[in-house]
């Protein structure tokens, strides 16, 4: 018996120390990197683009992968690039070189298949077949199931605070290969080029490489053991997350038990300005919140809205696509709307959206005749187009001799009654509420996502 586990614990570690000839294989390395150039970006420090990562890894392979091997491979620096927020800040990407995002996926799709294994059941976020409707459903069934006092905690700057060397040792537990940790600790220690300086890192893990987010879920899935081990209700989507209790009192208590727990363990510092002890309708999980549903026979349920800041990001797109000057034609506007419209209610369409996408609906098709009436340009060719639509001779030619701004004849009924919802409909334009009512037809009797 002895014998037979001293034969499983060495083929365990021969699996261990052979890690990184899964990650090397030709066929991994290859998926790798076609994987990059399928996300296509921009490049790094060296300059090296997407499109010659294929033919650097035909001529370069062999010479690549022995110095991994020996630990000879030398992380280059991190091109760093801010981005704007929603909330009018900018975050700070890390972008790593195509070469070293080819070998972070290779990585990736080898150690993530045994994380997978153990993570919670709770964690929705970067992670396959989980996504934030998942996440949401839950959150709306705690609270319709009676927790509605919710705590919520936000980590303060949590990519850019994370201890390598509680990661690193986090990451040994499972990776025993000496050359995988190496490769992933010079990743971890690459500093970062910003304005033409180099910038020593010794916390954080860069936003914008590709095993960032696996990352991230290894520190936090200490936190999904602690709350399990609490037996708490929760919901964490990468660095989002929340906790459901009963009473006021139980969720002051987990949520100092949980606040010690992150600061002293995990050394993750909190937000106090943004974190606290919500009721529903003071709570957003992930571009959502909560309402009342007022229904007769129907009491302490809630159903999901958009916050206002999503709506906002929702209407600048569609401004954006509708936007007059922006050389395109009618159908190619057409196309990129309805592909646009669909995929973003298609992710929000358990929410109550109704009223609100009709509402849009009417400014929409504003917006849209606003772009035909400038593309018609000139006065003679806007004239002879309302004729054809069947204005009235006289009325066509006082119409387009107009001084009135062109958004506010788009508003006038001349166009309202001429370039009507059908003539849309025909051209292609399919209405929100429309898209709406086909997605959530099958949702009508759901009563884990009440509507109405």
């Amino acid at each position: 018996m002895v014998a037979g586990n001293n034969d499983l614990n060495f083929l365990f570690r021969r699996m261990k120390e052979e890690l990184i000839e899964q990650v090397l294989q030709n066929a991994n390395l290859t998926m790798a990197c076609q994987e990059v150039i399928s996300n296509k970006g921009a490049g790094g420090v060296d300059g090296m683009q997407v499109e010659e990562l294929k033919q650097y890894l035909d001529q370069d392979r062999q010479r690549l992968t022995q110095q991994i091997r020996n630990c000879q491979y030398h992380a280059q620096p991190i091109r760093g690039k801010e981005i704007p927020k929603g909330n009018g800040k900018l975050r700070l990407l890390g972008i790593p070189t195509v070469v070293e995002r080819m070998l972070q996926q290779a990585v990736l799709r080898v150690i993530s298949l045994e994380y997978e294994m153990v993570f919670s059941n709770y964690s929705y976020g970067f992670r396959p077949k989980r996504n934030i409707i998942q996440a949401t459903s839950k959150s709306l069934n705690y609270i319709n199931s009676g927790y509605q006092h919710i705590v919520e905690i936000d980590l303060k700057q949590f990519f850019d605070k994370i201890d390598h060397k509680l990661l690193l040792q986090l990451l040994y537990r499972k990776i025993k290969c000496k050359a995988t940790m190496c490769l992933i600790r010079r990743w971890l220690r690459a500093p970062l080029e910003k304005d033409g300086k180099l910038i020593k890192r010794r916390i954080g893990i860069p936003q914008g490489s590709p095993i960032s987010p696996l990352l991230a879920n290894i520190v936090l899935h200490e936190l999904d053991i602690e709350m399990e081990k609490r037996n708490l209700r929760f919901v964490r989507y990468a660095d989002d997350f929340s906790i459901y209790c009963k009473t006021k009192a139980e969720a002051r208590k987990t949520g100092n038990a949980i606040y010690i727990f992150l600061r002293d363990k995990l050394k993750l510092p909190i937000n106090k300005a943004k974190s606290g002890i919500r009721r529903p309708v003071q709570f957003q999980i992930l571009g959502f919140s909560f309402v009342p549903i007022y229904k007769k026979g129907v009491k302490g349920k809630y159903q999901l809205v958009i916050t206002a800041s999503k709506w906002n990001v929702f209407k600048a797109k569609l401004k954006e696509i509708t936007r007059k000057t922006k050389p395109k034609s009618f159908d190619q506007r057409i196309c990129e709307l309805n592909r646009y419209v669909n995929g973003w209610i298609e992710s929000r369409k358990y929410a109550n959206i109704k009223a609100k996408l009709n509402e849009l609906d009417g400014w929409l098709r504003n917006r849209l005749r606003y772009c035909i009436w400038h593309h018609w340009k000139k006065p003679e060719r806007k004239r002879k187009n309302l004729i054809r639509l069947g204005v009235e001779a006289g009325q066509a030619y006082a119409w387009s001799r107009s001084n009135m701004g062109g958004w506010a004849i788009a508003q006038s009924p001349i166009l309202g009654t001429t370039i009507t919802v059908n003539r849309f409909k025909q051209r292609g334009y399919i209405p929100l509420s429309t898209v709406y009512a086909k997605k959530t037809a099958s949702l009508a009797n759901n009563p884990q996502f009440p509507l109405f």
